[in-house]
């Protein structure tokens, strides 16, 4: 590991852009980042891996300002940069790309780059201009899209490029990129990454953030791992292996579990012709066609905003259908009652595990007790049974392995992947005849998404059916037994895993296909 690491100083050292020095920030006890070192050399694209709560989102947040470091400096292009400042870490030509986009969607696309770069006190924007210099970064980066669009407008991959036109337009030479996958179909990955490479080849150093080893096998020159606030590796990608990355993420060798074949049984969930319409009339979905059977992984992919939040509701009980028919276990859904859903056998693993699938406030004993709907279970007379609640958490907690926490924790202080072991724990201990599983390993490392996907396997092998809508094919490649794409409220007919692959799902999602193309009428699924 020292020989990589010296050889991986070495490559940096030649046309160093950006360097940390023993960078190290702490949060009371905790300590977030420990005396972190790491450059980045002109033109080189690095890749910062670690699973979840490693230090990543820290480390890039004090290189770009919004946090200050306890110990350590960062210098750019051999110039200390101002600790704690996102105006002077743009100054020095540090641009960062968030995953959760931050664009005014009733704007013009040349309003969001220019928003913020001209002195107040001028009275007119030399809009000419500026459209001129946008132009001039997109045909020389190949981030084509027109100035003149609303954002509200635009696909996932245009925001895209509107949102790294953004940070070169403002000068950037150090580019972040936070996830930038995470939403982009395969097609748009490929032309991604190829706009990365011409970026880098520009003489632009990027350091690229992401859990998916396989594109950070494809995109990176080297890459950085670091694992409970320390940096453990360092080295160039050609001396990486998957293998190899996914242990050190989490000090130990990773075993993604595997689907078995199942016989499929009894069918659980049917819609016929369902349709949702909202408050003022939008169409949500329009004509699905769905059949969920026992011992069944149902996935359901496409872009993000596609319909999958309004299938979500209506399997949740959140909404009820404006049209079609809508069955669980044979008996007609005809309104929006999530506790009706729960007693039906419906178990819930919703997309936001923050902000829906936890009360961040309440302890662990208490989350785990949240949809425990009637009976004496854990209340009686409306008193707490205090003994219940906190045996039902240790036992969950010893059989889901959820770490870091007690009964009394509060769970806002968990890891994403033991916050998400919390939500399985509660679902999976009512025994769920259906499963509605929710972009379940959004943002997990890839030890917290194999364990999550372990025990969906698990319930699957019970007899419980499970719908899995995931925005990440690979996953659904992994764990489906069939593939349906979502495309503007409409669902292809369900295929054979064994007969879907990227390119197909990704041409799916972007419109063309059978997701795209299905004004001939309804299908069966």
């Amino acid at each position: 590991m020292a020989q990589a690491q010296a050889s991986a100083a070495a490559a940096t050292s030649a046309e160093p852009v950006l360097r940390l020095s023993g960078v190290t920030k702490r949060f009371g006890a905790l300590v977030a980042n420990d005396a972190i070192s790491l450059g980045l050399g002109r033109g080189e694209i690095l890749a910062l891996l670690g699973e979840n709560g490693a230090g990543k989102t820290t480390l890039m947040s004090i290189l770009f300002g919004h946090y200050l470091a306890d110990e350590g400096e960062i210098a750019v292009s051999g110039e200390a940069l101002p600790p704690g400042s996102p105006k002077a870490a743009i100054a020095a030509g540090v641009g960062m790309v968030h995953q959760h986009f931050t664009l005014g969607e009733n704007l013009t696309v040349l309003d969001n780059i220019v928003l913020g770069t001209e002195p107040l006190w001028r009275l007119k924007q030399n809009r000419a201009a500026a459209r001129r210099r946008v132009e001039d970064l997109a045909a020389r980066f190949g981030l084509q899209v027109e100035g003149r669009r609303l954002v509200r407008d635009l696909s996932v991959g245009e925001r895209q490029r509107v949102e790294i036109l953004k940070a070169l337009y403002r000068g950037a030479r150090i580019l972040i990129l936070d996830e930038p996958t995470a939403v982009l179909t395969p097609q748009e990955v490929e032309s991604f990454f190829a706009t990365l490479k011409t970026m880098a080849a520009e003489g632009l150093s990027i350091i690229f953030i992401s859990h998916k080893l396989n594109e950070v096998m494809a995109i990176a020159d080297r890459v950085a791992v670091l694992r409970q606030g320390r940096l453990v590796a360092d080295f160039p990608i050609a001396e990486a292996s998957r293998e190899g990355l996914a242990e050190g993420m989490v000090g130990r060798a990773v075993t993604l579990p595997e689907r078995s074949r199942l016989e499929p049984g009894a069918p659980l969930l049917k819609m016929e012709g369902v349709g949702l319409r909202g408050a003022e009339g939008k169409v949500s979905l329009e004509n699905i066609d769905l059949t969920l059977c026992e011992k069944e992984v149902l996935g359901i992919a496409g872009v993000s905003g596609n319909g999958q939040a309004a299938l979500a509701a209506l399997i949740s009980g959140l909404d009820a259908p404006t049209a079609g028919r809508f069955e669980i276990l044979g008996d007609a859904i005809t309104a929006a009652s999530p506790a009706a859903m729960l007693k039906r056998g419906v178990g819930r693993v919703p997309e936001d595990r923050h902000a829906t699938g936890v009360v961040g406030d309440f302890t662990v004993e208490e989350n785990l007790a949240l949809e425990a709907y009637g009976g004496d279970r854990f209340s009686r007379l409306g008193f707490v049974k205090g003994a219940a609640l906190r045996r039902n958490a240790e036992e969950k907690i010893a059989a889901f392995d959820i770490r870091g926490a007690d009964a009394t924790t509060a769970t806002r202080s968990l890891s994403g992947g033991n916050m998400q072991k919390v939500i399985l724990a509660r679902v999976l201990d009512e025994k769920p005849r259906i499963i509605l599983a929710n972009q379940p390993t959004r943002g997990l490392d890839v030890g917290a998404a194999a364990a999550v996907q372990a025990l969906l396997f698990q319930a699957r092998a019970e007899g419980a059916g499970i719908v899995l809508i995931s925005e990440d094919l690979e996953e659904l490649l992994q764990m489906s037994d069939r593939i349906a794409v979502l495309y503007h409220g409409r669902l292809s007919a369900p295929m054979p895993v064994e007969e879907a692959d990227l390119r197909t799902l990704g041409l799916m999602m972007a419109g063309h296909g059978a997701a795209g193309h299905r004004d001939e009428g309804r299908h069966a699924s």
